[in-house]
Formats: structure tokens, C-alpha cells, sequence
């Protein structure tokens, strides 16, 4: 009787205590989400990748700038007075690790002389390039090969590159392009705003004369796969696209190019050009032009102040270069006598962000075209450019995603068209 009775006392303690158990209150979680980031600290966290992935800018018309007599690349210039947007120290400050300098020539007339003019004047531009590099050799340094920009930037230098835009100083003779590649050229727009002799321009106002590229723009696209210098379609029509995707046995590159469906505008790529390049494994250079990155707000005043000097003038067909050239001129200091607001960095990243949904984030980077009318407002000039990545980091882009966006997606394309090009002068191309 005694051992049951304890028994049952033993069971009825433990009934308690689990009672007792169950009836405590839960425990309650004291610990805290960790604070927000704050502006400061995301700026500072952008900053951060910015200084450690390479920064590769894919076109600049600086060379134009860098033929004006007194000018100096080792000098800062002020923007807002000199109308420059890149020098060596501007570069420095934006934190710009790599840069090609594209060798610009206006389409002038297509005939012997007119393409001998051409030649010249690039080359002046391209000769000019590489003395600035020897001149200044302790902070820049001449870059012709992808490492190259790597190799620079563990010196403490920044890397300049060569490219040419406008096919037009190839004239009829495709023994320049290797000239051109020896000088350290490695990427040619075949064409610029009208058509030349290799392709159709995107914006040509009387319209497309190949129907794409022409006979003699394959055999240059060919040239230029044998050699090693990047196919660039930047101003090239829609039809020079897709001829250039089917001719070159590598991928291609736009310089600097943006979204159709972000902006509607002839010089952007429509979402069937974004996937295809995808296919083509090339890659997208993101312009910094105001007038690709948003649509034009309406300016009454400037259409009518264009109207009026273009009823002046005489029929193009009929004018002089001197004259064409004065009437360009004309017409830019109206456009900026009569300013629209510029587009912004938000602007540029929008488009980013299209390219990426669209064609993935291995084929899109940055070509700002600084000194040929890139410029907006949070990245004016070279000195700016950490803004982009600073709106890249509020956005949710990783760290690798930013690399491949600021130079590593054009470096690997750049590999695989030298590859391709070792593999032609070997034999062993497919």
C-alpha cells in the first residue's frame, strides 16, 4: 500500500511540473533586424566595388579633342568651359581604369581623294593617341591586347585603346585595315551616321543604299575576323545588324548602343537585336546620350529656331564640305542655345536593366561616348562615372554582376575575337 501510495504521489509531482511547464510564457525574441543601410553607407559600399573591379569604357571621341593644338591629356579641364569631357586626370578621379579612344572621321565624300583625306586625318588622330601614351607613360599606358588593362591597372596606370568609327577611312582598300591593326586599332564602326562604302547607317536621311553591308563591307568584316579586330555595330542600320551577325565568324560588339523599348529611336536595338546578341555571345555598350536614354521633351522653340536656318540654307547635295560643316556647327549651337533638360543616370541604368531582363547580364557594358555628345546629368564627364555604379549598388546588383557590366563582359568578348582570329592565321578555324 505504501509503495503504491508513493508511486502515485511520484506520478501526480511529475503531472505538476509538466502542467507547470506548459503554463510558462514563451520566450520572447529581444534580438533585432540590423539597421538599414543609410545613403552614406551604400555610397560608400558602391565606392568600394568601383575601386576593385576593372572600369573599362568602351568609346570616347576624345582624339578629335586630342588634335586641337595646346591640348594636353595630362591636364583637368572644365567641362562647362572647354566642352571636354576626358583627360587623364578626370579619369583618375572617376575612377575610369580603361578606356578606347575611337578615332572619328565625318563622312565626306566617297571617291579616291575624299577616302585619302579620311586615311590621313585618322591616322593623325591615331599617331596623336600613341605619343600621348609615350609622352605620359608614367600614368597611362597604350593597351592593344585584353590583359592589357589588367596588367595596367596593377601599375597604377590607366589603359588606353584604340578604335576606329566610321568605316570610311578604309576607303576601297582592305590592306588599310591591317595598317590600321598594326597602328593598335581593335574595333572599326563600320559605318557612322550616313552610309559609306561598307554599310548602311542607321539614320541616313535618304535611306538604306546596300540593303545591309555591302559586298566589299563582308570582305572587310572578314578582315577584320582574320586580324582580330572587333565588328562593331553602333549607328549601323538594323539590316548591317544582322548581316554582321551572319558574316562574322565572331561575336560582335555596339560601342555604344541602347534599348529600343526603353527609348524609341533608330540608333537603339530592339529586343530581337538584345537576344540575338545574346546568341551571337557579344555584348551591348550602354550609351551616355541624353536623346537614346529617354524620349525628347518637346521643345517648340528649338524646332522652330532649326526650321528657320535650315530654310536658308541650299540643298545638301549642293554644298561645299566647308559649308556642311558650318551648318552642322549651326545647328548645335542652336541645340545648345535652346537646352532641353538632360537625361539622368537613373535614365542610363533603366536601360541596363532592359538589357539585362532581355539578352542577360553577360552582354551589356558601358561605352559613354564622352567628347562625341555622351554626357547627362550625374555622369558628365569621365570624372563622374562612379555614379553609374553607385545606382547599379542601390538596384541590387552584386559585385560580379557590376564586373562583368564595367568591363568584364567586353574583355571576354575581346579574348574570343583575338582566339577566333589565332585560330583563322593557324588553319584551324571551323
Amino acid at each position: 500500500m505504501f509503495r503504491k501510495l508513493n508511486s502515485f504521489l511520484a506520478i501526480f509531482a511529475l503531472l505538476l511540473v509538466a502542467c507547470s511547464s506548459d503554463s510558462e510564457p514563451e520566450t520572447v525574441n529581444t534580438a533585432t533586424e540590423p539597421p538599414k543601410e543609410t545613403e552614406d553607407q551604400l555610397i560608400a559600399r558602391a565606392l568600394a566595388i568601383h575601386d576593385r573591379v576593372l572600369t573599362f569604357d568602351s568609346h570616347a571621341d576624345t582624339p578629335l579633342r586630342m588634335i586641337e593644338p595646346g591640348f594636353d591629356m595630362s591636364e583637368r579641364h572644365d567641362p562647362n568651359e572647354s566642352g571636354s569631357k576626358v583627360d587623364y586626370p578626370r579619369m583618375k578621379e572617376g575612377g575610369l581604369d580603361a578606356i578606347f579612344f575611337a578615332a572619328f572621321v565625318a563622312q565626306d565624300i566617297r571617291d579616291d581623294e575624299g577616302h585619302d583625306r579620311a586615311k590621313i586625318l585618322g591616322l593623325q588622330m591615331i599617331d596623336t593617341v600613341i605619343e600621348s601614351t609615350q609622352k605620359h607613360s608614367d600614368i597611362v599606358g597604350l593597351a592593344v591586347n585584353p590583359d592589357d588593362a589588367y596588367e595596367l591597372e596593377k601599375e597604377g596606370k590607366r589603359a588606353i585603346y584604340i578604335a576606329i568609327e566610321n568605316g570610311y577611312p578604309i576607303g576601297r582598300d582592305l590592306s588599310n585595315i591591317e595598317l590600321f591593326y598594326n597602328k593598335g586599332v581593335r574595333y572599326i564602326t563600320l559605318v557612322h551616321s550616313t552610309n559609306n562604302d561598307l554599310a548602311d547607317s542607321a539614320t541616313d536621311s535618304e535611306g538604306p543604299e546596300h540593303g545591309g553591308i555591302s559586298g566589299f563591307g563582308e570582305q572587310v568584316v572578314q578582315e577584320m575576323n582574320r586580324l582580330g579586330i572587333m565588328v562593331d555595330v553602333s549607328h549601323g542600320s538594323e539590316e548591317v545588324f544582322y548581316d554582321a551577325i551572319a558574316m562574322s565568324k565572331a561575336p560582335i560588339i555596339a560601342s555604344h548602343s541602347n534599348a529600343r523599348a526603353v527609348t524609341e529611336h533608330d540608333r537603339n536595338m530592339s529586343d530581337e537585336m538584345l537576344k540575338l546578341m545574346a546568341e551571337n555571345g557579344g555584348v551591348v555598350q550602354l550609351t551616355m546620350l541624353s536623346d537614346y536614354l529617354r524620349d525628347r521633351p518637346e521643345n517648340p522653340e528649338l524646332d522652330a529656331a532649326i526650321a528657320a536656318y535650315q530654310a536658308t540654307l541650299k540643298p545638301a547635295s549642293e554644298m561645299t564640305r566647308e559649308e556642311r560643316a558650318a551648318s552642322r556647327e549651326a545647328i548645335r549651337q542652336l541645340n545648345e542655345q535652346f537646352a532641353v533638360p538632360p537625361a539622368t543616370v537613373i535614365h542610363a541604368v533603366d536601360h541596363i536593366d532592359h538589357i539585362v531582363k532581355v539578352a542577360g547580364i553577360d552582354h551589356v557594358g558601358i561605352g559613354c561616348d564622352f567628347d562625341g555628345g555622351g554626357g547627362i546629368d550625374g555622369v558628365f564627364d569621365a570624372s563622374e562615372v562612379a555614379n553609374i555604379t553607385i545606382e547599379l549598388v542601390r538596384r541590387g546588383y552584386t559585385e560580379e554582376e557590376i564586373k562583368k557590366i564595367w568591363g568584364g563582359n567586353l574583355i571576354r568578348v575581346f579574348q574570343e575575337v583575338q582566339a577566333i582570329a589565332e585560330n583563322i592565321q593557324t588553319g584551324n578555324a571551323s
